[in-house]
């Protein structure tokens, strides 16, 4: 039986979006070992909620500047117009979990790159569309059609209330929980894991071995795959994509250093091979088998 966890995320949260390559690891480690459940968070329903912080568009994206050169996520540099709730791209990818569950996932990653590397004003519609246009598998009209929908609001007004369900738990004990609405919510990316009735809460942005030491102690006998050593082993077994970033991250050694150098490297002579595909993504690239480039424009 599966390990459960459940991530607590939103597309427009950087440090959720920074803890990819972590997240990406424990995907590759664990593989069917873990069974994954996404609960969007939805941070801001209004965007006048960032401006009566003091956010503005340009020191938004300047703060991306330091997520980028910490984590080695891909970032943008372009302002948007004006800042952006996160409530509407929150229902689109529940939309997406109940019209075409599994995609869930590729609908966040999707709506994440969108968000660090682009301008597009991810609380409208069309920008939320054109985001997921490259996502396979999904119907986006029929996913945009929905946002409205009883059922997307009644299963997202539920992730909400999960998220803030946090009070008194193990995550406001770590000092990783936020009340911006008067309710003390987990902050992304939060994993909780569970296992026969036990309960373990990673709250918040944590390195890839915190996750680690939960997982031992929960399932020691939980099959645990090395790292990985051939770039191309790596696509196939993320055919929707990842960074530079994730596939180093995903290469690393135990107690080795992430090196992202020599993994770009074996990615530039897959893709001058015709075997990969590099999709630019803000100061950076998305990665992706060929096969599955070749499936997206079927």
């Amino acid at each position: 039986m599966p390990l459960s966890v459940t991530l607590f995320t939103d597309p427009g949260c950087p440090w959720a979006y920074s803890a990819s390559p972590a997240l990406a690891v424990l995907r590759w480690r664990y593989g069917d070992g873990l069974d994954w459940r996404l609960v969007t968070i939805g941070l801001t329903e209004d965007a006048e909620q960032y401006v009566r912080r003091g956010y503005n568009p340009a020191r938004a994206t300047a703060g991306y500047l330091t997520f980028g050169r910490r984590f080695g996520m891909p970032f943008g540099t372009e302002p948007r117009p004006r800042m952006v709730a996160t409530g509407r791209a929150c229902r689109a990818i529940v939309a997406t979990r109940l019209r075409h569950p599994g995609r869930e996932w590729a609908a966040l990653r999707a709506l994440q790159l969108a968000w660090f590397t682009t301008p597009l004003v991810l609380d409208e519609d069309d920008a939320i569309a054109q985001a997921l246009s490259g996502v396979a598998d999904i119907d986006v009209p029929g996913i945009v059609a929905a946002l409205g929908d009883p059922e997307v609001e009644a299963a997202y007004q539920a992730d909400r209330e999960l998220t803030r369900s946090a009070a008194g738990g193990a995550t406001e004990a770590q000092g990783k929980t936020a009340n911006t609405d008067g309710r003390v919510r987990f902050t992304a990316p939060s994993l909780v894991f569970e296992r026969d009735g036990r309960r373990v809460e990673a709250g918040g942005f944590q390195p890839v071995e915190a996750y680690d030491v939960v997982i031992a102690n929960l399932d020691p006998a939980l099959a645990r795959r090395p790292a990985a050593e051939d770039v191309e082993e790596v696509l196939r077994a993320f055919p929707d994509g990842l960074s530079t970033q994730e596939i180093a991250a995903v290469m690393t050694p135990h107690l080795g250093e992430v090196d992202r150098t020599a993994a770009e490297a074996a990615l530039i002579e897959l893709v001058a091979a015709g075997d990969a595909t590099r999709i630019g993504a803000g100061d950076d690239a998305l990665w992706l088998p060929a096969a599955a480039v070749l499936a997206r424009a079927a």
